[in-house]
């Protein structure tokens, strides 16, 4: 069946890094477009960034243009999200989704950005 697990969330001060890693099975990986969203609490998930199936193209939301990269590796079937610069408002549950000819969603990492 289908997986997405994603992993690397935790605790950090504000201006750290985190990497987050979304490990997929079950489907054609390479085949897949693939995204990361977050949900603070209380408000709508947002897409936080995208990377194209062959990884050639990237898209960011706004608010984490220049501190965030995605990337994936289609070997290892697994999508990344480098964080740099972590604000507060960085602060939500972060999901891995791939679209493919269905969307699957993961099941979230935690990722608290505090002092």
């Amino acid at each position: 069946q289908v997986q997405l697990v994603e992993s690397g969330g935790g605790l950090v001060q504000p201006g750290g890094s985190l990497r987050l890693s979304c490990a997929a099975s079950g489907f054609t990986f390479r085949s897949a477009a693939m995204s990361w969203y977050r949900q603070a609490p209380g408000k709508e998930r947002e897409l936080v960034a995208s990377i194209t199936s062959g990884g050639g193209s990237t898209n960011y939301a706004d608010s984490v243009k220049g501190r965030f990269t995605i990337s994936r590796d289609n070997v290892k079937n697994t999508v990344y999200l480098q964080m740099n610069s972590l604000k507060p408002e960085d602060t939500a549950k972060y999901y891995c989704k791939a679209s493919q000819l269905r969307v699957y969603w993961g099941q979230g990492t935690q990722v608290t950005v505090s002092s």
